[in-house]
């Protein structure tokens, strides 16, 4: 095995560049970035100036488009849009962003004017690999998923059932159920079926889960994770938690449930940060404070813990699955950290934990300054 022969292909969570100096937010891990065969993310705004913002949306995000670039120059190549704000500015803005991505040379993914666009995969040739990603988004508001005529996002839409537990006892706490779409589900298997045929690896960025609620995964989540593996894909991408999420292995096949933030410009005004809204989300992770030091990154402590997941393939096969583990610093800026940097440990030992919490036996082993990931 030669050096020539190894592909790396690098994932990281949610990005939303947003600043005067665009590049400057990748400033310490552009170069490793750019040092990966593949590189892939998932935009969290709109690149546009204009368009009105969508009754639907709960904090409209939309930058300049001026920021576009700084995504294929920090090293990107494959880019989901699949979010629960990709229409949050109307159709003009989201066709904006669209055309301002595709013109820096991005391989843009789960969106597109149709159903039929949004379900299609994008195949990477690379070293004589074909490599096919695909991107859903199960974070939806109302008239967001496109449809044969209607642009939008590929949905990955599930149902929630609220269970009284003690039926005769009104008021008590609920269990909470949830279900994956099942025409959603069968059109996912249909496109990995259809990509296996036409490439060597599948993987599948998926927008899901519970945001800012440590460890926690939600019942449609292993559903469709499940469904996505047996079907033949490779690995799952998970993303829109904000936080770093258990990983799991399901028939020696990762699940990464949230890679996290990993390049998130969101400074707020005041009015939104008071907002009654605002406040009932922070009390979903007792890390979330008001810290006036993090100006752009209006997050909760845990949310300032990221990683970047390395995928390498040798001989038309995922070899192994580690993660870079990554501090997100009060510019929004990520960084890679060193093995003997005492937050590599602590997120070594934060992922220990959340998916110890989930009841999953995943190994994470330490290998230079990677986590090698393993049943």
């Amino acid at each position: 095995m030669t050096s020539d022969e190894i592909i790396s292909v690098l994932a990281v969570g949610d990005v939303c560049v947003n600043r005067e100096d665009p590049n400057s937010i990748f400033a310490f891990v552009a170069p490793t970035i750019k040092a990966s065969d593949i590189s892939f993310c998932q935009l969290e705004t709109n690149y546009s100036e204009r368009g009105a913002i969508s009754p639907q949306a709960g904090i409209g995000l939309r930058a300049h488009p001026r920021n576009a670039p700084a995504i294929k120059k920090a090293g990107f190549d494959v880019v989901s849009f699949a979010s629960n704000h990709a229409l949050d500015w109307g159709q003009d803005a989201f066709f904006d962003t669209i055309e301002v991505m595709k013109a820096t040379g991005i391989n843009l993914l789960g969106v597109g004017s149709n159903i039929e666009e949004a379900r299609k995969a994008q195949i990477i040739d690379c070293k004589g690999t074909k490599i096919a990603f695909l991107a859903y988004n199960s974070i939806l508001h109302i008239g967001y998923w496109a449809e044969a005529n209607k642009p939008g996002c590929a949905p990955m839409r599930a149902w929630t059932l609220y269970e009284q537990v003690e039926h005769e006892q009104p008021g008590t706490p609920a269990r909470i159920h949830t279900f994956a779409h099942e025409y959603d589900k069968a059109t996912m298997i249909e496109d990995i079926k259809k990509a296996r045929t036409e490439a060597d690896i599948v993987m599948i960025s998926i927008h899901w889960g519970i945001h800012f609620t440590e460890a926690e995964i939600a019942m449609y989540q292993k559903e469709l994770g499940y469904a996505a593996l047996d079907a033949g894909a490779d690995i799952i991408l998970g993303h829109h938690a904000h936080i770093l999420k258990p990983i799991e292995i399901y028939k020696g096949k990762p699940i990464l449930y949230s890679l996290g933030n990993f390049a998130f410009d969101m400074p707020l005004p005041q009015n939104i940060l008071e907002s009654p809204r605002w406040k009932e989300m922070m009390k979903l992770n007792p890390s979330w404070r008001i810290d006036p030091k993090y100006k752009s990154y209006p997050y909760p402590a845990d949310s300032r813990m990221s990683m970047a997941c390395k995928i390498t393939i040798f001989d038309r096969q995922i070899q192994k699955v580690s993660f870079l583990p990554v501090l997100i610093n009060k510019d929004s800026q990520p960084q890679f950290l060193n093995r003997n940097h005492k937050e590599f440990r602590h997120i070594l030992k934060y992922m220990q934990k959340i998916t110890k919490a989930q009841s999953l036996d995943t190994k994470f082993t330490i290998a230079g300054n990677e986590i090698v990931i393993s049943s």
